[in-house]
């Protein structure tokens, strides 16, 4: 754990203020651990794997016998590296390690080896949506420590136990300034960076298991008075209970203020159970952990050629791909951040492109019809279940060469939902099972104009009333005419073209 820096006051200063709650202005600071991909742990050779029976996993180092000494993973500092360069920190050429003293059953050595006056990552940001809006939050710093223990409580026998295997497992600490300013803001912090950390391989962000933890910093002000007093809200699990707990949190200190108590700095637990957040204990200053550079470990010093290498083996970043994709494919900021939400998110969209040639379409069908059903069976982009995006591309080029209409497009599209995709190999397949779905649900849109102009003909002698008020300067009396004659075509009708024939033979 490390303290987020407080210099908000001179450096807030023309930053916009969020939305007010009760004539209160929310800020938010966020603490994450991120548990580094590593097989082994940060200062021994012990497993890192999950789910193994207690203390089994815990070796001499961890345990802190007499006369043991870490040596520092190197896997677990090019991860750090990895991660500066994906946030565009400054990666310290050299830092060094503390000692954090404090005592408590699951910590053997009595202290934590964690970075403090010198952290291996410094400064960067993460820039993410709020809806449509874009959004930042500035990092202060991300170091390395390593975790403690963790204890086991049996409620049913009265007893305690230390299972001692998560001991020494790498975290990445990642610190931001106070800069979120309500919970759904904190939120889409929050998701943004795990999608860095699970992008670019550093953590399986897995936050059930405690690959991924978030710790809350809130407090709340009158605007333009001093920083209020804050309260950290630990070890928050989910994305649904962290903007629960920061909703009741904020709730809880306005109500205290309001009532003339004084808000006391402390550490709290969220109860999703009840929906509240309680006192855990009284919260520390660094001071109180009397750091001291451990004696054990060398600084660490990092080359220019070591992140050289490590930047040349990295994957391209979702945010130099989002700015790909609006470069290549003229595609919108936002557009292009949701496509790279996860790399086969991604993957999927720029293969229904290559097949399609339509970018922009192809983005609103990934974002559109692929995303409602992925999100309706709760299943993955990748799932064999899903729709192959070469069989998606193919859709969306018959619909650019108008062989079939958007509705025919969505009919087509749920017949292959319907379907295994797992024997189909190539692209000649899709064609021919697209074929048939066109040709057997009668999908093709009509391309005969005089058939066309029939039914606009017809439409607008049986709706007069339509006619007189899209003549008067309603627009939306044109959208029952179209309606009806989409209707009268049984859908297979051309939009555009529908609307450029009655705007023609109704024209003023």
């Amino acid at each position: 754990m490390s303290e987020t820096v407080n210099t908000f006051e001179a450096q807030q200063k023309g930053r916009p203020t969020g939305p007010l709650v009760h004539g209160y202005e929310v800020i938010i600071g966020f603490e994450t651990h991120a548990q580094l991909s590593t097989q082994s742990k940060i200062f021994s050779r012990a497993s890192t794997a999950f789910g193994a029976e207690p203390n089994t996993q815990a070796c001499a180092v961890d345990l802190a016998l007499p006369g043991t000494l870490p040596v520092m993973n190197k896997g677990a500092v090019e991860r750090a590296i990895q991660f500066g360069l994906a946030v565009g920190s400054h990666i310290a050429p050299r830092s060094i390690f503390a000692r954090k003293n404090y005592f408590y059953p699951d910590l053997p050595k009595g202290y934590q080896i964690s970075q403090f006056e010198i952290p291996v990552v410094q400064g960067g940001a993460v820039e993410f949506f709020l809806g449509e809006e874009k959004k930042s939050v500035r990092l202060v710093r991300a170091h390395l420590e390593e975790d403690a223990g963790k204890s086991l409580h049996e409620d049913f026998i009265g007893q305690s136990g230390i299972d001692l295997n998560r001991a020494g497992t790498p975290l990445l600490e990642i610190v931001t300034e106070p800069d979120m300013r309500s919970s759904a803001e904190a939120v889409a912090y929050a998701k943004e960076l795990h999608k860095i950390v699970t992008w670019i391989g550093i953590c399986d962000g897995n936050m059930q298991e405690g690959s991924f933890r978030c710790d809350a910093n809130v407090s709340v002000r009158k605007p333009g008075s001093p920083l209020g007093t804050r309260r950290e809200i630990k070890n928050l699990n989910s994305f649904k209970f962290m903007q629960q707990a920061i909703d009741y949190e904020v709730r809880w200190q306005i109500e205290q203020i309001e009532d003339g108590r004084a808000i006391e700095q402390a550490t709290v637990l969220f109860n999703p159970d009840t929906g509240e957040t309680r006192a855990m204990r009284t919260k520390e200053d660094a001071a109180d952990y009397r750091y001291f550079p451990d004696p054990d470990l060398p600084p660490l010093c990092i080359s220019k050629q070591w992140i050289y290498t490590v930047r040349a083996q990295m994957a391209e970043l979702p945010r130099v791909m989002a700015s790909r994709f609006v470069a290549d494919y003229g595609l919108s900021e936002y557009d292009a951040t949701q496509l790279t939400q996860g790399q086969a998110l991604a993957k999927y969209f720029e293969v229904a492109t290559q097949i399609s040639g339509q970018a922009k379409l192809a983005a609103n069908w990934v974002l559109g019809e692929v995303s409602a059903f992925i999100n309706k069976q709760a299943i993955a982009i990748d799932d064999v279940e899903v729709p192959n995006p070469v069989a998606v591309g193919e859709l969306i080029k018959r619909i650019a060469s108008g062989e079939i209409n958007g509705g025919g497009a969505r009919t087509a599209f749920q017949a292959l939902c319907e379907r295994s995709h797992k024997e189909i190999a190539d692209l000649a397949a899709y064609i021919e099972m697209i074929d048939k779905i066109i040709q057997d649900k009668d999908l093709k849109q009509m391309n005969d104009t005089g058939a066309l102009e029939a039914i606009v003909d017809e439409v607008i002698a049986a709706n007069a009333k339509n006619v007189a008020e899209f003549k008067a300067g309603n627009e939306k009396a044109l959208n029952a005419l179209v309606g009806q004659i989409m209707k009268a075509s049984k859908g297979k009708a051309n939009p555009q073209q529908v609307n450029d024939l009655l705007r023609a033979k109704l024209a003023i």
